[in-house]
């Protein structure tokens, strides 16, 4: 569980990153080296998610939806000093109630 734990972050950070650096580049007029950095980093995220081991990609990219989302108000907080609010949480943790039923759920 710690290496799904361990994948699920790496390929959040990785998504995120690539992500805002697309965002610096197109929305900031950063330059386009942001964006191609950004488009390399995506293609990492893209490979990371193939490394868990299961079975199913529905059910692991759902799980990741929420990772992802808890991740990107980390992202917000830390790096564009934009604080989550009660509301932010109380969905970030309902978003993680919801992945560990996805992933943890009995299965036949």
């Amino acid at each position: 569980m710690l290496r799904a734990i361990f994948l699920f972050l790496c390929a959040g950070l990785a998504e995120i990153g690539g992500g805002y650096l697309i965002w610096q580049w197109l929305r900031e007029g950063k330059s386009i080296y942001f964006g191609l950095v950004g488009g390399v980093v995506l293609a990492v995220y893209g490979v990371i998610a193939t490394l868990q081991a299961f079975p199913n990609f529905g059910r692991v990219y759902a799980a990741y939806g929420g990772v992802f989302i808890v991740l990107s108000l980390i992202w917000g907080w830390g790096v564009d000093r934009h604080a989550p609010d009660l509301y932010d949480w109380i969905g970030a943790f309902i978003c993680i109630i919801g992945v560990s039923v996805i992933l943890l759920g009995p299965r036949h």
